[in-house]
């Protein structure tokens, strides 16, 4: 074991990643605070979520407004530089998320927007952003972006007199509460002209005329000026007029006076903003008049058209100075698939950081479906790891029950359950025409347009064109397809012919010549023989509908039908299929072998800040599969004892059903481990509700983020707060905190085996802040909760200091299982974990794969592989299904007792060779080939065995 403090060589690659949220309450300081713990933790890289300067208060850094600058509220530049020297001089390197899709908008401190809304189409970063200029949802937005920013229309906004106009620092702009828009340079010459008529004739001052005379030369003679020019010349205009109405006071009283008179006159002011670059809207009208891409459907968030080299350049200064000085040696790229051509962004990327030695480690955020695979042509190494998620989880989750769950709950919802598959159908649809109407109406214009430039189409009428659009984006069986100027790829072709058959499936009515025809336009490669313009069109096309499907799967399914089909929730995880009720070990032992082989540096996390659930949630959640008579029974009698707190609204009771039996396993999944007094149980209670606000607004059936339904949460969160307190839900509590305590017994059980598949398996373990102890967090905002380090590292302290004087290492980690409650058993198997692949830099990221057989009675309740490289070797074995295991409720997956003649099976070179497992210390020797699971698992739950 290495010496606690000791130093290791700086890895540029990772060996293990630890990821960290910063911002105002977790800064640059506070990360370098923890440095020396994670070195002796084991960690060879950080993982910072993005830290450049974001939306003040920003607790993700996703709503970034300046690219290059650090985000004040997390430290200064010598903050920064403090961090990263503790990095280098731990051993350690760091890895950056950064956010190159979008940038935020909701608030005046981006000045890129800002000068896009002051000088429209002629602002030098016009074309930075994805905006419609020509061709928007509504005509009337032509050379305008549509701000949907007000609480009301905007008569109603005009009539209350909530807009008002300002001039500060030679500035005219609107005001609206705490947001200020400029005013387009045009507009300040009739102003000017106005206000210069009010000062005395006697006290003309000629600087004024001179400003006047200049705000029209440029508005009237300097289009042909470059952008770049007429930006410079604005802000001279402005600065001039600044120190103008400084040393001449009554130029200032002038203005006032006069702007305070428009305020006065809604008509007035309604004629001035009709003049600017922005439309002020009331923002129920985004969904369907929007004219710039955003963010999924976040009105503060605006899409960058990152496939423009100066685009790209200006947004990735800092980043790639940063990465020039080493400072960051490793970037995860967040949503990718916003991009137009995410491989040519990789490629512009990787060339740009110039590393022709060691390439740049990059992982994308890509959400794969289970049939799917990351484009082998993107130069990535893997994912941030969603998909690793998925298929490790379903390892714990028993196939066979699937039957018994359909049927409770199907009982549940009183009517047959139906498949995910049809939820996420109908949420897609919802979401298509409530959410991306505006995006919706600009594609299919698109589409109309090009079908009237073929004669042979024009029978194609707009409604059989949208119609045939709107099944085929909804049935789309992925996020998207990567097709561009080149051949398309047969993977894509598939995909587009996949949704097309579903399409016709759930609509035998559509129009197959307009179901053709769009196929035709998305397949066929760009043909040289047609003219440029309709090849233009024809890709501009495909790009905006690969941009489209991908946010109306993300909305449709991942933040809607999630929160709806709540047949097993642990399954409802972001890069999951609810639908896919566990898969057998052969399936996972395939997964891994192909991660080994293509992407054996991808990420491999079980929490992340984006997952609706905890790892040690999940893993709670994954028991009942179990047992699913038992669960039965439980969640029926708890129907019944608390049917007294359920209240009637329009003669419907609230919660609803599958409110109700969502709210019953958040409850066995989130339960802390103790709640010794009123303050803790209050704390649940409100965590709690929190989460069910949350997640019925997300299922958008009985109330919404967009109109919220205040009587039915109202009613929900006095339905959790009588069910779990004493007085009123004692009868549910004293049925429910037994079971739910035998389900935490094997879900801790179960969360130590797949922390140490994490650990051990192909790719890059990442672990989650806090999650090295038990961690039983909800979806975000909970999962942000403060990560006290101080327990954490008092906690690795102790270990090593009782490994260090402890002579029978069995009995100490049999100690840490019987206290298992405490954390420090999980703290050990990662600790140790990681200290083995730190002393073993390569068996674990490169080293062959290879599954092993189990044999005996309890075969299916065993998953083990082998890590292989040259004569270094790692066995890794862990039980599942365990509450079948063992008779007592908190018995243990240990010793002969429980697993008799199973067996697991080396390979032929392996056999005689002698392995000792790191968390007992005791040997093994095979009997020719076989290893005894009693022996492996004798005192300890999971196994990580090397050569002895």
């Amino acid at each position: 074991m290495p010496t606690p403090g000791a130093t290791h060589p700086r890895p540029v690659r990772p060996e293990s990643t630890y990821r960290l949220q910063l911002h105002a309450g977790f800064t640059f300081r506070d990360a370098t605070a923890i440095v020396e713990y994670l070195r002796d933790l084991g960690i060879t890289h950080c993982y910072a979520s993005p830290y450049l300067k974001a939306r003040p208060g920003s607790t993700h850094g996703y709503d970034v407004i300046d690219h290059n600058s650090l985000n004040p509220e997390i430290g200064t530049e010598a903050d920064h530089d403090a961090w990263v020297a503790a990095l280098s001089n731990a051993g350690m390197s760091q890895i950056l998320d950064i956010v190159p899709n979008h940038v935020g908008v909701g608030t005046d401190d981006n000045a890129w927007w800002y000068d896009v809304l002051e000088d429209g189409i002629e602002s030098p970063y016009a074309q930075s952003f994805d905006i419609a200029w020509h061709d928007p949802p509504d005509e009337l937005l032509t050379g305008k972006v549509l701000l949907p920013v007000l609480g009301e229309p905007l008569q109603q906004v005009l009539k209350k007199c909530e807009l008002r106009l300002g001039f500060r620092d030679g500035e005219l702009s609107v005001r609206y509460y705490e947001r200020q828009f400029p005013l387009a340079l045009r507009s300040y010459e009739p102003i000017l002209r106005e206000a210069l008529s009010g000062l005395p004739e006697t006290n003309t001052p000629e600087a004024l005329l001179k400003v006047i005379y200049e705000v029209h030369r440029l508005h009237d003679g300097g289009r042909g000026i470059d952008a770049k020019s007429r930006l410079a010349a604005r802000r001279d205009i402005k600065a001039r007029l600044a120190s103008l109405a400084a040393a001449q006071p009554a130029v200032q009283q002038a203005i006032e006076r006069l702007l305070e008179a428009i305020n006065a006159k809604p008509e007035r002011l309604e004629a001035l903003l009709g003049a600017q670059h922005y439309s002020l809207a009331y923002w129920r009208l985004a969904p369907r008049e929007i004219n710039y891409r955003r963010f999924f459907e976040i009105n503060d968030l605006a899409a960058l058209r990152m496939e423009r080299a100066d685009v790209f350049a200006a947004v990735h200064a800092l980043v790639l100075r940063w990465i020039a000085e080493v400072k960051v040696t490793g970037l995860r790229i967040d949503h990718p698939d916003g991009l137009r051509d995410p491989e040519k962004y990789l490629r512009r990327l990787h060339a740009a950081a110039d590393r022709p030695d060691e390439p740049l480690y990059v992982v994308v955020e890509k959400i794969l479906a289970a049939d799917e695979t990351l484009p082998p042509a993107w130069p990535v190494d893997g994912t941030s790891g969603y998909d690793f998620i998925a298929n490790l989880n379903a390892l714990f989750v028993d196939p066979v029950s699937e039957p018994a769950f359909d049927l409770l709950y199907g009982r549940w919802r009183a009517q047959e359950p139906g498949s995910f598959a049809d939820e996420a159908y109908r949420a897609k649809t919802q979401l298509l025409h409530e959410s991306f109407a505006a995006e919706l109406t600009m594609l299919a214009r698109r589409l109309d347009r090009i079908a009237q430039t073929y004669q042979r189409d024009r029978e194609l009428t707009h409604k059989k064109l949208i119609d045939a659009l709107v099944q085929l984006i909804v049935c789309f069986p992925i996020y998207r397809t990567y097709i561009t100027t080149g051949a398309v790829a047969a993977e894509d072709v598939a995909r587009i012919d996949e949704a097309i058959r579903e399409a016709v499936r759930r609509d035998p009515a559509l129009n197959i010549e307009a179901i053709d025809f769009i196929r035709d336009l998305l397949v066929t490669p760009v043909s040289h023989a047609q003219p440029p313009d309709v090849n233009e069109a024809r890709l501009e096309f495909v790009s905006r509908f690969q941009q489209l499907t991908a946010p109306v799967t993300a909305k449709g399914v991942e933040d809607t039908a999630f929160y709806r089909f709540n047949r097993l929730v642990s399954l409802n995880e972001v890069g999951g299929d609810p639908g896919r009720f566990g898969a057998p070990p052969k399936a996972l032992h395939a997964y891994f072998a192909d991660r080994r082989g293509r992407w054996a540096r991808a990420l491999s996390p079980l929490s992340t800040h984006d997952t609706k659930r905890s790892e040690d949630v999940r893993a709670r959640l994954n028991v009942l599969s179990e047992m699913p008579d038992e669960w039965a029974r439980h969640v029926e009698r708890w129907r019944q004892l608390n049917a007294p707190h359920r209240q009637m609204i329009d003669g419907t009771a609230v919660p609803s059903a599958n409110d109700e039996f969502l709210l019953y396993q958040t409850l066995l999944g989130a339960w802390p481990l103790a709640m010794n007094d009123a303050k803790q149980r209050r704390a649940f209670v409100e965590r709690v509700q929190a989460y069910m606000r949350k997640a019925l607004r997300e299922a958008k059936v009985h109330t919404c983020w967009t109109d919220p339904n205040e009587r039915y949460e109202s009613a929900v969160s006095e339905f959790v707060a009588r069910i779990l307190r004493r007085e009123t839900g004692g009868g549910f509590l004293a049925d429910c905190e037994p079971f739910q305590k035998r389900i935490s017994h094997f879900g801790l059980l179960n969360s130590l085996a797949q922390t140490l598949i994490r650990l051990t398996a192909p790719g890059v373990p990442d672990t989650y802040q806090g999650t090295e102890l038990w961690d039983f967090s909800l979806v975000d905002p909970d999962n942000r909760r403060p990560v006290d380090y101080s327990v954490r590292q008092q906690m690795l302290r102790e270990l090593s200091e009782r490994l260090d004087g402890e002579t029978d290492r069995a009995a100490l980690a049999r100690a840490l299982v019987d206290e298992k409650e405490d954390g420090r058993v999980k703290l050990f198997v990662t600790w140790q974990s990681l200290q083995c692949r730190r002393n073993r830099p390569g068996l674990f990221s490169e080293g062959q794969y290879v599954p092993l057989e189990v044999d005996g009675p309890l075969c299916d309740h065993v998953f083990a592989f082998l890590r292989r490289q040259g004569e270094r070797h790692a066995l890794v074995v862990v039980p599942r299904f365990m509450s079948r295991l063992v008779n007592s409720p908190n018995g243990l997956p240990i010793g002969l007792d429980v697993w008799g003649e199973t067996t697991v099976r080396l390979p032929e070179p392996e056999a005689g060779r002698s392995f000792r497992q790191i968390f007992t210390d005791k040997c093994v020797t095979p009997s020719d080939r076989d290893l005894a699971v009693a022996e492996l698992l004798a005192d300890f739950p999971v196994g990580l065995l090397v050569e002895g």
